[in-house]
């Protein structure tokens, strides 16, 4: 994926957050060149990899399959943050999908907050982690039923589905309906180690740098490097 694809989606993203007064953080604006001056107090961004996320699980075609993403909050584990949830927004274009997969450890809720439909479909997983023909049982806004494997579940704004470890999902906008601004909500969330794809994906893309990056991503932030670092931005 090139620097200047990325760039572009990130400027891209901002503006349709705003279109739908979806606020970000004030470091979602910091450059490159702030986060090379940042001191220690923006540990829990760097360390819980917040902010950015631009990809295409590893394909060729990012409105095929990707999406972008800007994670709120974050607590880690591996470091003994004790902030046990997480929370992302997310941009789901018509028919951008994103690959079938589950989490070992995480249970989250995917919530539609505006824009058109996501469309999501449902399998559990098997022993050997393929599709079981089982019904799934779903929780959405307080209401528990079933549905047989493979069913489309359609997410219209403001209503959200419970998706718990091993439960395999993949979900897209629904053709003619506009983007769709996604929240998740959920347990601590690792994308270094918590996803479970059915095909083989990168989670995170190699980066052609054919110009210099407008915003960096989450898992992309320099290490600090002495008390110069430890300048107000």
């Amino acid at each position: 994926m090139k620097r200047s694809f990325i760039n572009a989606r990130i400027a891209e993203a901002m503006d349709i957050f705003a279109r739908f007064q979806f606020k970000l953080p004030p470091f979602s604006c910091f450059t490159a060149e702030n986060w090379a001056k940042a001191g220690p107090e923006y540990d829990e961004i760097r360390e819980n990899m917040l902010g950015w996320d631009v990809t295409t699980f590893g394909r060729d075609d990012f409105y095929a399959t990707g999406l972008v993403a800007f994670t709120l909050r974050n607590g880690n584990l591996k470091t003994g943050d004790l902030k046990p949830y997480a929370e992302k927004i997310i941009l789901v274009r018509e028919n951008q999908v994103t690959p079938y997969h589950y989490h070992w450890h995480k249970m989250e809720d995917i919530i539609n907050r505006s824009g058109g439909n996501l469309l999501v479909r449902l399998y559990n997983a098997d022993e050997n982690d393929k599709f079981a023909d089982t019904d799934v049982t779903v929780r959405s806004d307080g209401r528990r039923y079933t549905v047989p494997a493979g069913e489309i579940v359609r997410l219209s704004p403001g209503e959200s589905i419970t998706l718990y470890p091993k439960q395999y999902h993949s979900f897209w906008g629904e053709p003619e309906k506009g983007v769709v601004l996604v929240g998740e909500v959920s347990q601590v969330n690792d994308d270094t180690a918590d996803n479970r794809f059915y095909e083989p994906c990168g989670r995170f893309n190699a980066i052609e740098e054919d110009e210099l990056p407008r915003y960096l991503l989450g898992n992309e932030y320099p290490k600090r490097t002495g008390e110069e670092t430890r300048r107000n931005i």
